[in-house]
């Protein structure tokens, strides 16, 4: 394994408890020693990293136990040491990853990855663009291929999907991968004019407004019902909805958290309901857990393409707590747009 790093010691971003992001306490600077990469590990110079409402959540339910808890699940970067075992990257890649819930995050300048979690970054896209990509897209390439069932490449598939939050993170990489990859009709949900210029923009076919009643905006652009459910947000709330306008045997994925949901309304149709989380392979070290790896190469080449898009919008700067801070706070706003990144140290 070799080292190119100067040091025993790294800048980082932490909390000790969970305050409100307010607080100056909320996110801390820190210093940390640098992590020992494992078997399988890359050690990565982080370059960028961006905010997802993941670590909004870990940061105000979760208090850590003992030492300062790092958040981020969003990194690009460039592999400086690799463990024993690697087999897929060399010192001296550039790559980008979203990593695993139940390890440190990336807000620190070093950060030690799962090789089989990473992919090489797309080559035409800077470490602050790539950075914004690799957590939602896997959550909308997992979504839509792996829980709904749609096919990569299949143009003759044809339908029509509904994404909620169609101008966020998560959204807006499922209306490209759809609109892309796919022959189906994609109806984002938006609620102002320049969200809904950007969920069209991604690829959203047609917007509705989802601070009104869905169904009756749904029943208007595909009187014949719904195929396809990519609910990202407002689950608990949309679902008598989602039930009045799918099909027959269509099919419903959900990422949100919610406290209880009245199934039985989607027993008359036969509607299938999948939760979708992209953590799964690597916090229960499920055998196909490469397949990451895998998506995130295709992801890289269909942006070197020019077919997939990044979805970042707005960068505040160095990684540290005060920058920080405020992209924990535009993420709590519900104003975000895309994705919100940071780079550099």
């Amino acid at each position: 394994m070799t080292h190119e790093t100067p040091s025993t010691t790294m800048p980082a971003v932490a909390y000790r408890r969970s305050l409100p992001i307010d607080d100056p306490e909320s996110l801390v600077d820190v210093v940390l020693p640098i992590p020992e990469p494992g078997p399988r590990d890359l050690l990565v110079r982080v370059e960028a990293v961006a905010v997802n409402p993941v670590d909004c959540k870990v940061r105000r339910t979760t208090d850590p136990a003992g030492a300062p808890k790092v958040l981020g699940w969003d990194a690009a970067g460039t592999v400086v040491a690799v463990g024993a075992e690697v087999e897929l990257f060399r010192v001296g890649d550039e790559v980008y990853y979203a990593g695993a819930i139940d390890r440190p995050g990336a807000n620190s300048r070093y950060h030690s990855v799962d090789e089989s979690l990473a992919g090489r970054k797309p080559a035409s896209l800077s470490f602050t663009e790539a950075a914004a990509m690799p957590l939602t897209s896997l959550t909308a390439w997992e979504g839509l291929f792996h829980r709904l069932g749609l096919r990569d490449g299949a143009p003759e598939q044809t339908g029509t999907l509904l994404v909620t939050a169609a101008a966020g993170g998560v959204g807006s990489m499922v209306a490209q991968l759809a609109r892309a990859l796919t022959g189906l009709t994609v109806i984002g949900t938006a609620s102002r004019p320049e969200t809904t210029a950007f969920a069209r923009r991604m690829g959203a076919d047609h917007v509705v407004d989802h601070t009104e009643p869905l169904a009756p905006q749904l029943a208007a652009l595909a009187p014949d019902g719904i195929d396809h459910v990519f609910s990202t947000t407002g689950t608990e709330r949309n679902l008598p909805g989602y039930a009045e306008v799918l099909k027959p045997f269509g099919r419903i994925v959900a990422i949100d958290d919610v406290d209880s949901l009245p199934m039985g309304l989607l027993k008359t149709k036969s509607i299938a309901f999948h939760w979708e989380s992209m953590f799964t392979h690597s916090r229960f070290t499920t055998p196909d857990r490469s397949v990451q790896h895998h998506v995130l190469t295709r992801i890289a080449r269909l942006v070197d393409a020019g077919i997939l898009h990044t979805t970042a919008t707005r960068d505040l700067g160095p990684v540290n707590a005060a920058n920080l801070r405020a992209a924990h706070r535009l993420q709590e706003s519900g104003t975000a747009i895309g994705k919100t990144t940071l780079t550099g140290f």
